[in-house]
């Protein structure tokens, strides 16, 4: 049908050759009429004159209008009247002028006319054949009619003429009708299918939500559209661990979870919100709101709806999430500042805990701005010798003497002084500088090293983002090789962080080092959620109980039972236990009779200069009986 209404609106287009056509015909029908002084004639040219005006007013009203269904066989109806009246007028009033025997000359103007209006108009209307070859037939067919009543064998010749010439134009007429659908229907077909790909290209194929591509899409259109003093809310959504739903169950099972979690956002989205999977497990909803008081009720609802549990193939799932919220045009007054807002917002939402909501404030912008001025001061420092690395013992609590000590990075800033690393390592790891920065401190920790007794050994810091490098491991074989130190002194403390995104590569860069000698220890542990099967899947050595448990807030009962737990747990598996975070003579003693047989913190010693690590190992060599208790 769509066909059909495109081919009807040919009729209307051009009105042009409509016009000329009906004024040839009007004037050939006057000058027949003055020559004949027939009023018959005249009331004959008088009609045609009112059909040519109404047509004419008619396309040009309708040409370029939109038409539906229900219009275009109307307008398809009122032009064939139109048509077919005019047609059927312009011919009797040549065959009028056959019988009348008028002058030669206005006999040959008329027929002429009439030929060249019947012919004109099949092609013109190809579009509706039954249009176009009505006009021919009753334009010609009187001709033909009022030659056969003259008689004579020139008129016959040219009623034969006129019988051959129908069926022709017909035939062209056809072909040219033909034509134009396959066109128009390519067209079609082609429009459709670009619609469609536009479509696909706009969805995302797991959930059905638009994409990235449609959902800049969408809020362009909704700012276009939004009024004066109106609130647009964007809530940026990180599913929390969704990682770990692709790794441990499969990438299956994790599509399914995104499709529920997209169901769910469509169901809590207000009606005319846009829901969209930014990609991977971010999900962005901006709709209409009426103050931060709505945009906070919605970030709660859709916050409680993603917490409840998802059952898949009998499998109970539960997804955390974190949301950043910003509010045009509090927020941002386009659509890359609102995105922005949000993005920052979802970011503090994340650093402050997970599962959370939090809306955006003008001190992110300032934050980030203090991040990248970090990240650039600190790619600068690396060339300019500003850091350094600090050792802090780790001490045997039954014979107080050192067996390790810590490699811990520092940053002293010509101008702004000693930076923290809290500040510094979270800016590393983001912008990628840590690979460098884990680098660097692993071949100076080792250069320290080499220059100590044998049985002292370094431990070093990796950062999730260094070990998921390429050639990691590598490097740090090239770090030993260059100090010249035996792998077996260098221990490579990693934290359960690492493997919340446990791969392949991780656990090929810790058998490939620990193959060469080199030896592992849990950081932390105590803080995250399986500690107990990492441990029993890689080679750890060592193991180093949180400070929470030692010098916490919560320290108690528990707490002693959770170490003594540990202890006995690294007695049978032949791994030293390090209590971190000593600061109290009753804190030694607490934890070296719950089993620890290593102990780290400021009873012992703060983080010093590679030459005073040097001298607490000269002056333990040098005393005799070292004093756990009394070290400093």
């Amino acid at each position: 049908m769509r066909v059909r209404s495109l081919l009807v609106k040919t009729l209307y287009t051009k009105p042009l050759s409509l016009t000329i056509g009906a004024i040839n015909g009007v004037f050939a029908s006057v000058i027949a009429a003055a020559y004949s002084g027939h009023i018959l004639m005249y009331a004959a040219s008088i009609l045609l004159l009112i059909i040519a005006v109404s047509r004419i007013a008619s396309v040009l009203y309708f040409s370029g209008r939109k038409t539906n269904r229900r219009s275009a066989r109307r307008l398809e109806l009122l032009y064939e009247i139109g048509a077919f009246s005019y047609s059927t007028v312009l011919g009797c009033i040549a065959a009028t002028s056959l019988v009348l025997m008028l002058p030669t000359a206005v006999e040959v103007l008329l027929i002429a006319v009439a030929l060249g209006y019947g012919t004109g108009a099949a092609a013109r209307n190809a579009g509706r054949p039954a249009i176009a070859i009505g006009q021919l037939v009753f334009t010609l067919a009187p001709v033909a009619i009022g030659a056969i009543i003259v008689g004579g064998l020139p008129f016959y010749v040219l009623a034969w003429s006129i019988a051959l010439m129908i069926p022709a134009i017909w035939s062209i007429t056809m072909i040219i009708f033909n034509t134009l659908r396959e066109s128009i229907g390519s067209a079609q077909t082609s429009a459709q299918l670009a619609d469609r790909m536009q479509i696909l290209a706009r969805t995302d194929v797991v959930t059905g939500l638009a994409n990235r591509a449609g959902l800049n899409h969408e809020l362009v259109e909704h700012l276009m559209q939004l009024e004066p003093d109106s609130e647009l809310a964007m809530f940026w959504l990180d599913l929390d661990k969704f990682k770990e739903v692709n790794d441990l169950l499969g990438h299956p099972v994790g599509d399914r979870v995104l499709a529920e979690i997209a169901t769910r956002l469509k169901e809590q989205s207000p009606f005319g919100s846009t829901v969209a999977r930014f990609g991977g497990d971010e999900f962005v909803i901006f709709c209409k709101v009426e103050g931060r008081k709505e945009s906070e009720a919605l970030g709660r609802k859709l916050l409680e709806d993603i917490n409840r549990p998802i059952v898949i193939d009998r499998e109970r799932l539960t997804i955390g999430c974190s949301i950043g919220i910003a509010v045009l045009p509090y927020d941002g007054e386009d659509a890359d500042t609102l995105m922005q807002s949000a993005d920052l917002a979802l970011y503090h939402a994340k650093v402050n805990g997970r599962n959370q909501m939090c809306f955006f404030d003008p001190s992110m912008t300032r934050d980030l701005v203090r991040r990248r001025e970090i990240e650039h001061e600190l790619r600068a420092a690396l060339t300019r010798d500003e850091l350094s690395i600090f050792f802090q013992p780790i001490v045997d609590l039954e014979t107080g003497r050192i067996r390790t000590f810590e490699a811990l990075v520092r940053w002293f800033h010509p101008e702004k002084g000693e930076l923290r690393p809290d500040e510094f390592i979270p800016v590393a790891e983001e912008c990628g500088a840590i690979i460098t920065l884990g680098n660097w401190i692993t071949a100076q920790a080792a250069k320290a090293a080499a220059q100590w007794p044998d049985d002292i050994t370094v431990a070093v810091n990796l950062s999730p983002v260094q070990i998921k490098a390429p050639g990691a491991a590598m490097g740090i074989l090239a770090a030993l090789r260059e100090a010249k130190l035996d792998p077996s002194r260098l221990e490579l403390e990693v934290t359960e962080s690492l493997f919340l995104e446990d791969n392949d590569s991780t656990g090929d860069f810790i058998n490939e080092l620990s193959d060469a000698g080199v030896r592992f220890a849990m950081d932390d542990f105590g803080t995250g959620y399986s500690s107990l099967g990492y441990i029993n899947k890689y080679p750890f050595k060592k193991i180093k109980v949180d400070r929470s448990f030692v010098s916490g807030d919560n320290v108690g009962v528990k707490s002693n039972a959770i170490i003594r737990a540990v202890a006995e747990m690294g007695s049978t598996l032949e791994m030293d236990i390090v209590a971190e975070g000593l600061e109290t003579l009753e804190q030694v003693r607490a934890v070296r009779e719950a089993g620890c047989t290593l102990g780290q913190g400021y009873y012992f010693s703060r983080a010093v200069p590679d030459y005073l690590a040097a001298m607490l190992l000269a002056q333990e060599r040098d005393d005799d009986q070292p004093k756990i208790m009394a070290a400093r």
